[in-house]
């Protein structure tokens, strides 16, 4: 059988999620690079960004897997139905 794609090497050509994503749209894992002179204000607004965007994210996932979502619906009413006080 003859391989027709060609050899990848990842230390080459690494893939765009392997890449450290840069930008202004770029949350940080719980260290503050930010500087110690963050607020709470500025916190609570990158949290807030951060949760609108997660918050659209499931709502296209919605709408692009219909099916994903009734599956989901229906297995919470039968937890709902099943679940004793």
């Amino acid at each position: 059988m003859v391989n027709l794609m060609p050899d990848r090497d990842s230390r080459d050509d690494p893939s765009p999620r392997a890449q450290p994503a840069t930008g202004p749209e770029t949350y940080d894992n719980g260290s503050n690079e930010t500087g110690p002179c963050e607020t709470d204000a500025e916190r609570r607004r990158r949290r807030a960004r951060f949760l609108r965007d997660l918050a659209e994210a499931r709502e296209l996932r919605d709408r692009v897997q219909p099916r994903r979502v009734k599956v989901a619906r229906l297995r919470h009413a039968m937890r709902m139905r099943t679940f004793r006080w």
